[in-house]
């Protein structure tokens, strides 16, 4: 369900945000996707826990593999509204953009992309001042908030 294209909406309310800076490690890509995932379930959409769990877990280690530079950290935003969540990864490198590649069955990286745009509704990449930022949407209308029914959907590995 990839549709690159930008989904900001300035009218629509911010629920909830949250905002964090990891030094470029693959542990720090650990701690997010948790993070992530007890964000989403203490803001009431466990639901959707796993999948930005995934999504975090996928751009972040795209940020540490491919974006980072010594002594500059990367950044994971997570924004709730009423119609999404959106997971933005920024890191400091931005003179090469993200863009999904064929990995061969033997190759051990190279899908990560592929799996944002199969979980997310809409991906794309966004320029910055300095760096880039690769940003992601799961959907949230039909999805049960706190009080709605709950799909069980556990996260291997958390």
């Amino acid at each position: 369900m990839t549709n690159p294209q930008a989904s900001e909406e300035p009218d629509v309310p911010v629920l909830h945000h949250d905002r964090l800076d990891y030094t470029p490690l693959p542990k720090s890509v650990t701690l997010a996707r948790r993070r992530a995932h007890r964000l989403l379930t203490d803001w009431g959409y466990p639901e959707l826990a796993a999948d930005a769990a995934l999504l975090v877990s996928e751009l972040g280690g795209n940020a540490v593999l491919h974006g980072s530079v010594r002594d500059r950290l990367f950044r994971v935003e997570l924004t709730l509204t009423e119609r999404v969540v959106r997971i933005s990864v920024s890191d400091p490198k931005g003179e090469l953009g993200p863009s999904p590649r064929e990995a061969a069955p033997d190759d051990t990286f190279g899908r990560g992309l592929l799996i944002v745009g199969q979980v997310a509704d809409r991906w794309g990449v966004r320029r910055l001042t300095v760096g880039k930022a690769v940003w992601c949407e799961l959907d949230v209308v039909g999805q049960g908030a706190v009080g709605g029914v709950e799909a069980e959907r556990s996260v291997a590995a958390l």
